[in-house]
């Protein structure tokens, strides 16, 4: 068996495990980077690529007012019986840090969202926007040839596989036919697009997720740090009571890879794991009840390599993972992509409902807490799921899910079976296998209050969260608005996840512990292979990506042997 040697080995390539790389090669260490897949960015690059980072940087030079106490009493608020102090203080000391460690250091560079509220902005410590932060777009010529193992993003999430930034950026393309300003912008993106869609076979200009990676991965690349994909970690080398290494199939062979410093688990946590997900998620009972945007090769290797070391998992959460309402759209070779619905559930004249016909929370709610709603509304019934509702002007407007806006056609989407329409409600809802009288008294009573703003029934549009998904130019209330003008739409949603909380038990340095609380020699954990801090709930956009990023600095620097406060 051949041998490599070298002083940190990470497996995994999203950015918990690039965040650990960068920051360890910087420090002066050997670092290998292992990925299962034949590309690198894990859940990463096909993700929103929003970071959670209280008093971050940005937003203390745009005067934000807010303080790591209050950060902190929102997570004991959020958390509850799991809030686990020493590892959210290590967070929220250190996230700022991470911050200006990358923007000064590497190629990652950050945007600020100022209105970006937390999901539960009322609540103790809660903060109406500045706490989230996202990579700038990033050329991806800049990976050179690179380039070609970068994760492309989710196919589904893509204009025709054009990235479109969040932010200002989606609202220029909402508004595509109503200003002249952002008719002006989308067409310039467009026409970039298509030239590098020409020259180089996919997007070049990377926004979101994929934009984190890319910036990430060019920092690896200019430090030196290898990244072998194709390259699954098999097994743990073990040598007086700690982790020495690994060993990883490459090129078809087995290597044994010796890391001097540690091994640090980075492979996405357990989202394509099956049989977790049969023992772990309620509404899965075979664990195939289940759709997940994550790449398939998302099965859990971490936490069972941990495990073989004498880590053990965190698994008492109330949600074992992120949740989200998914879409499942048919593509050309007879499979399904998940549609994972982050805004479009917050627009006006959009409402869910289940078979019974009645609605069930507060639409404009976070996904995380949509699906929790979603989930407990539907117990006991065969199939755990909801319909999304909307009329024809609201369609045509903002869209839904897999559908685009005016001009985009719809054809293609109906006759798919993703979208279904009824010239009246009574006939969508026979389509749909709704409960029609029950449907159209939900509809009457909605419309009854929608066309003056209000829902006494959920309070749409009643907090920040709510108004940053809804439509500004709409009033009285962004989030409210009647569903009239038929044709009549529904897409069904089903329960997906962003990435698993459940994971092997970590201290605050993020060495995996066993089960008597004693740290692995050798052995650390970053991203979603450690639990996550949250404690199976989620308080705010990027909760997943911002952990991820600090801690896999934290680990860095540790195995360099400096200290994090400094």
């Amino acid at each position: 068996m051949r041998t490599h040697v070298c002083d940190v080995l990470v497996i995994g390539s999203g950015a918990g495990g690039l965040a650990t790389a960068v920051t360890a090669r910087y420090h002066g260490l050997d670092v290998l980077v292992v990925e299962k897949a034949d590309v690198f960015g894990g859940t990463t690059a096909r993700s929103g690529g929003w970071s959670w980072i209280p008093c971050n940087p940005l937003a203390m030079r745009e005067g934000v007012s807010d303080s790591l106490d209050k950060a902190r009493t929102y997570l004991q608020h959020e958390t509850g019986n799991h809030f686990d102090a020493a590892r959210i203080d290590a967070f929220l000391e250190n996230g700022p840090r991470m911050v200006d460690f990358f923007e000064q250091n590497t190629t990652l560079k950050f945007v600020l969202g100022p209105a970006f509220s937390d999901y539960h902005p009322d609540a103790p410590g809660g903060m109406p926007g500045g706490r989230p932060i996202v990579a700038e777009p990033f050329d991806g010529r800049q990976l050179g040839k690179e380039i070609a193992r970068l994760r492309p993003p989710l196919q589904e999430i893509t204009f025709l596989g054009m990235m479109i930034g969040s932010g200002k950026e989606l609202l220029h393309f909402f508004n595509v036919t109503r200003s002249v300003k952002s008719a002006a912008y989308v067409g310039v993106l467009f026409t970039k697009y298509l030239r590098d869609l020409a020259l180089h076979g996919r997007a070049m200009r990377l926004t979101n997720g994929n934009a984190l990676i890319g910036r990430l991965a060019k920092s690896a690349f200019d430090l030196g740090v290898p990244i072998w994909t194709s390259a699954p970690a098999r097994e743990l080398v073990e040598s007086d009571g700690g982790v020495v290494g690994a060993v990883v199939v490459r090129d078809g062979e087995p290597v044994r890879v010796e890391a001097r410093r540690g091994v640090v688990l980075a492979s996405g946590g357990f989202p394509q794991d099956v049989a977790r997900r049969k023992a772990l998620f309620g509404h899965a009972p075979t664990g195939k009840e289940h759709w997940s945007p994550a790449p398939e090769t998302n099965t859990g290797d971490g936490l069972r390599l941990g495990e073989s070391a004498g880590g053990s998992l965190i698994e008492g959460y109330p949600n074992p993972a992120a949740w989200v309402p998914v879409s499942l759209v048919p593509r050309r070779d007879g499979s399904k992509g998940p549609f994972p619905h982050f805004i479009d559930r917050g627009k006006p004249g959009v409402i869910a409902v289940t078979r019974k016909g009645t609605r069930f929370t507060n639409e404009a709610n976070s996904y995380h807490d949509f699906v929790q709603a979603m989930l407990r509304a539907t117990a006991g019934e065969a199939e755990r799921c909801a319909f999304l509702i909307v009329d024809h002007p609201t369609l045509r407007r903002y869209g839904l899910g897999f559908v685009k806006p005016f001009p985009v056609p719809i054809g293609p989407n109906l006759r798919s079976g993703y979208l279904l329409r009824g010239r009246t409600l009574g006939e969508l809802a026979q389509k749909a296998g709704i409960d029609i009288a029950s449907f159209e008294t939900t509809v009457r009573e909605y419309n009854s209050h929608a066309a003056a703003g209000n829902d006494p029934q959920f309070n749409r549009g009643g907090n920040a969260y709510n108004r940053y998904l809804g439509d500004p130019d709409h009033k009285p209330n962004p989030c409210v608005g009647p569903i009239t003008t038929g044709p009549f739409y529904a897409i069904k949603v089903v329960p997906g996840d962003l990435g698993t909380f459940a994971g092997l038990r970590t201290n605050a340095d993020n060495q995996v512990i066993d089960a008597g609380g004693r740290p692995i020699p050798g052995l650390f954990a970053a991203g979603n292979d450690a639990a996550s801090i949250m404690g199976g709930n989620y308080p705010g956009g990027g909760i997943t990506l911002g952990p991820a990023l600090t801690f896999g600095y934290v680990v860095g620097r540790r195995l360099a042997g400096v200290d994090t406060a400094a």
